[in-house]
């Protein structure tokens, strides 16, 4: 396999870090001192920038007004996104516009994704199911009659659901399968209940009662879910790694200044080991990520389903992303939690990457299962 980017590719993260450059995590109150939500909406600025540099169209086809690009693009995206601690529903979007772009009847992609592309319409997926820990569709009943849809059931943690137009709702069928319902936000039946993430974000519990949906508002196509929840845990792990290394970024400028005996403190040995350690996790939560973007992009068959190499990836980013915040907190010693100094931010938003689609354990639990069912030679 060749890891090595195209032009295209290439450009599509130039332009991203230019976009990003003027973004700052201090624009917004700090979580450690607001409570409840950060703010009340998403940065509707860089949204209309993202709009206007083709960056909310970069995954989707030509003819719905996209770039055409693959989801290693997007991850590229992500991950100078996270670098800025970017407040933007910019993975929930595009990952549910992928998803619609491929299961969606052609009439409702037609009428959703070139929305998509111009900025107008904002889109997210509750992929967390009650706990953060069970399968999200069990989470949510669909039931199926002579003129729709009812949805009934209760979901968590739906990031960006108070701004969405769109919430994409995994849910199942009294015969076992999974389908993908698009629900308005204001939706008849549809209540929402605040929840707050350690990042300070505003957060949602959705409570579906005899909530009806026309057909057309329900994906009812063989991997739909699969898709969604593929690129939204990998796209959760290039925010991962983005994050991670503009922390160690951080920690490097502040140990090359900071100085004790009349020495800098990264002249020390044990502060370069535990920065070479954080430097060698963040190369494998590169890695891995490259690898399960390759899979989902370019559907490439293995020893392992791609659901594997998502898997690894994600226990790469969880414990690495805690590991890399951990150690720069310990280095910068009592500079790193004063609220002045935005490394706190990076720690919170760390925290819920780690957490988000389920920590490294339950990756690893399913990693487990998938090597039982597909035994190596």
């Amino acid at each position: 396999m060749d890891f090595t980017f195209t032009e295209e590719q290439q450009a599509a993260a130039e332009t991203a870090k230019a976009v990003f450059a003027d973004v700052t995590p201090d624009a917004v109150p700090s979580p450690a001192l607001t409570p409840g939500a950060v703010a009340d909406d998403f940065d509707r600025a860089l949204w209309a920038r993202l709009a206007d540099t083709d960056l909310l169209g970069l995954v989707l086809d030509p003819a719905h007004g996209g770039a055409g690009l693959d989801p290693i693009a997007l991850c590229l995206v992500l991950r100078a996104s996270a670098r800025a601690l970017a407040r933007v529903p910019l993975l929930e979007t595009s990952a549910v516009a992928l998803t619609l772009q491929h299961h969606a009847p052609a009439a409702t992609a037609d009428a959703l994704l070139p929305r998509v592309a111009r900025g107008e319409l904002v889109l997210t997926a509750a992929a967390q199911g009650r706990t953060g820990h069970d399968p999200a569709p069990l989470a949510v009943t669909a039931r199926r009659d002579t003129t729709g849809w009812t949805l009934d059931g209760h979901t968590s943690a739906v990031p960006w659901a108070h701004q969405a137009d769109r919430i994409a709702v995994p849910a199942h069928t009294p015969d076992g399968r999974t389908v993908l319902a698009l629900l308005p936000r204001t939706h008849a039946g549809l209540t929402l209940a605040d929840q707050y993430a350690t990042h300070g974000e505003l957060l949602a519990e959705l409570h579906l009662d005899d909530v009806r949906l026309d057909p057309a508002d329900v994906i009812d196509t063989e991997g739909a879910w699969e898709r969604l929840h593929a690129l939204l845990t990998t796209g959760t792990c290039a925010l991962a790694l983005g994050l991670g290394e503009q922390v160690l970024d951080m920690t490097s400028q502040y140990t090359g200044k900071r100085e004790q005996f009349g020495h800098p403190v990264a002249t020390f040995q044990a502060v370069a080991v535990q920065a070479a350690d954080r430097y060698i996790d963040l190369r494998a939560m590169e890695v891995t990520l490259w690898q399960a973007a390759w899979r989902i992009t370019t559907d490439a068959t293995g020893a392992l389903p791609a659901a594997g190499d998502i898997a690894v990836a994600k226990i790469w980013a969880a414990e690495g992303v805690r590991r890399v915040v951990q150690t720069a907190q310990h280095l910068h010693g009592g500079f790193g939690a004063d609220t002045d100094y935005s490394l706190h931010r990076y720690h919170a938003w760390a925290k819920y990457l780690e957490l988000s689609l389920g920590p490294a354990a339950l990756h690893e639990e399913e990693l487990g299962d998938l090597l039982a069912a597909h035994p190596l030679a």
